[in-house]
């Protein structure tokens, strides 16, 4: 089997989020890659949380040259050549992007192929993955957000993520005191807890937002409620702050899903820095260096689950490996998959189950792309 045409597309795409009677509009700008091979498969790919025309330049003009007649199941191979080529020194950002969609892509190619569904080329450890609903986003009202969450609930979802720091340090000229935001953002997890009850599970994330001092004092209000982990406390991921964090809170730290390089989560490990590693299929390098990251945690004893979004390529991962764990369903890139995509399963009772059919399990829906390409 041979590679004979790659395709990418920059997309923005703008959803509208109808949990609560106040409609919200949300939008993520992704990048598609379809590869077409000489036996009739054609297997596609997506990354996000970077910019999408940039990456789709990667692609197009980078890599798509050197791949063009390669075996599409030499993942390996491809996936060096594709870090020499994008990443030779050691950087993350648009070429890991770009590394991200294609190995998607490959991995849809090879479930194609040899008639199975990715998360049992990775080892098929589970047919279901638990998920968890990230819907308290910063846009919502502090009244808004036991509403959300009740709707949520009644959807049978037993585990839910509010966003917090509201990007506290990027917005520090406004002028927006960083206590002010952190006490806004305790009395929000307060109004959640008492919404939901004891017996929900919950999750806080910060997308690395505050810096040490505040990350640190929010935890120290917000203990008695309960939180389940608190993703990306910190700004960059700082390694040295998050372990210090670590000794001083019962609260579990995670982060990882906006890393491009292995070796980060590497650091993160060895220093204590982190309870739960998140490697997201879309943004850190695809399969083919996620599932080496997650074997790396294994090592640790520590928790693999999926952060950052895009739940229906990152449930695969979940369900292949034996240390797997939890799949985010974030409601506003769902919408956008709902857009793009054909197939796409539906969670019950906080529940996804893995799908039979080869590859990814849902198709591109290359009619819908033309609505949202951007130059």
């Amino acid at each position: 089997m041979k590679i004979t045409a790659i395709r990418a597309y920059a997309l923005n795409v703008t959803v509208q989020l109808d949990i609560t009677d106040d409609i919200k509009t949300a939008g993520h700008q992704v990048c598609v890659v379809e590869i077409d091979t000489d036996e009739g498969i054609t297997g596609h790919g997506l990354t996000a949380i970077g910019p999408a025309v940039p990456i789709k330049a990667a692609v197009l003009s980078v890599a798509a040259p050197e791949l063009m007649g390669a075996d599409p199941l030499l993942h390996e191979q491809i996936w060096d050549k594709l870090y020499w080529l994008l990443v030779p020194r050691g950087q993350s950002g648009v070429g890991m992007h770009a590394i991200a969609a294609l190995d998607i892509a490959l991995w849809d190619i090879k479930g194609k192929a040899f008639g199975q569904p990715v998360w049992r080329l990775l080892g098929g450890a589970r047919n279901k993955c638990p998920v968890y609903a990230t819907f308290g986003f910063g846009f919502y009202q502090a009244e808004e957000l036991p509403e959300a969450a009740a709707r949520w609930q009644a959807k049978g979802f037993s585990r839910l993520k509010m966003t917090v720091g509201n990007q506290a340090l990027s917005r520090r000229d406004e002028p927006r005191l960083l206590t002010d935001v952190i006490m806004d953002d305790a009395k929000r997890v307060e109004i959640v807890r008492k919404a939901v009850g004891r017996e929900a599970e919950l999750f806080i994330d910060a997308n690395c937002s505050l810096d040490l001092y505040h990350a640190r004092q929010l935890c120290q209000m917000i203990e008695p409620f309960h939180i389940e982990f608190f993703e990306e406390p910190i700004t960059q991921n700082d390694i040295r702050h998050m372990a210090e964090l670590r000794s001083q809170t019962t609260i579990r730290l995670a982060c990882g899903q906006n890393e491009g390089q292995a070796y980060r989560f590497r650091d993160m490990m060895i220093a204590g820095a982190v309870d739960i590693i998140q490697p997201n299929v879309a943004i850190t390098g695809g399969f083919t260096q996620c599932q080496k990251i997650a074997a790396l945690a294994n090592s640790f004893n520590i928790s693999v689950d999926n952060g950052g979004a895009w739940p229906f390529f990152n449930q695969h991962l979940q369900a292949g490996l034996s240390n797997g764990g939890l799949v985010e369903y974030h409601h506003s890139s769902v919408e956008v998959c709902k857009r793009l995509y054909i197939g796409l399963p539906e969670p019950k009772q906080g529940w996804l189950t893995m799908t039979d059919a080869p590859g990814l399990g849902f198709e591109l829906n290359t009619a819908a792309l033309s609505h949202f390409e951007i130059d």
